[in-house]
């Protein structure tokens, strides 16, 4: 298995179909706009843990969603009937990233999500690129989650719920948007059972990268 090094000055990345199915390509490089963009747009993604150089990954097989395949249960559907939670985008995007970093995951040991990386994010959004979908109950952040756009592709980054049902609510309504604006998928990148049992699939790495490449030839409007 071949790792790829990165420099600051160049910001062409490895081929993604070269990595191997864990995903690993490259490693190195900076978190500026620049790379990052170029990244997504090649199906690459940075995560890395905070003793780590940047690892960039492109993993076979991709989690998707397509947007018609939102499952919405009962118990989900009774909870946005009611109102319980109100649902805004872009309002505090800053604060989602931190949300996410701080909120406690059994299955993990620490976070990736490091303040280098909140401010790269933070940056993409003060740019247009990335946003933040949101849930809150009385006046409170309590769920929701950050992506970035790319073409007509959201790609998913992190998602966090302090109150049951409250990321849930904000992903129902951010996959309503995406249709409405004209977007053709939600990139997942990595299998959870979480999203899985919400509609995400698992396609390969090629077939992801295919629909890419005619993702990135259009621009709707988040």
């Amino acid at each position: 298995m071949q790792i790829f090094p990165l420099t600051d000055d160049v910001y062409t990345f490895p081929n993604p179909r070269l990595a191997c199915d864990e995903g690993v390509l490259a490693y190195g490089g900076d978190l500026s706009a620049k790379r990052l963009i170029t990244a997504y747009a090649h199906g690459i993604f940075p995560w890395y843990n905070p003793d780590e150089p940047i690892l960039w990954w492109s993993p076979n097989p991709r989690l998707v969603m397509e947007l018609d395949d939102f499952k919405l249960s009962k118990s989900l559907a009774k909870t946005i009937k009611k109102d319980t939670f109100e649902v805004k985008f872009d309002e505090n995007f800053t604060q989602v990233m931190i949300e996410c970093k701080n909120i406690y995951r059994p299955e993990q040991d620490g976070t990736w999500l490091q303040d280098e990386l909140i401010q790269a994010y933070t940056n993409l959004h003060k740019l247009g690129y990335a946003h933040s979908f949101e849930s809150y109950y009385e006046g409170e952040l309590v769920g929701g989650g950050y992506g970035l756009c790319i073409g007509d592709m959201f790609c998913g980054e992190s998602m966090f719920a302090k109150k049951s049902d409250a990321s849930k609510v904000a992903l129902y309504y951010l996959v309503q948007r995406l249709k409405q604006k004209g977007f053709s998928l939600l990139d997942c990148q990595t299998p959870t059972n979480h999203l899985q049992s919400l509609g995400a699939k698992c396609i390969s790495r090629d077939e992801f990268l295919d629909r890419l490449k005619v993702s990135i030839e259009n621009f709707p409007q988040f």
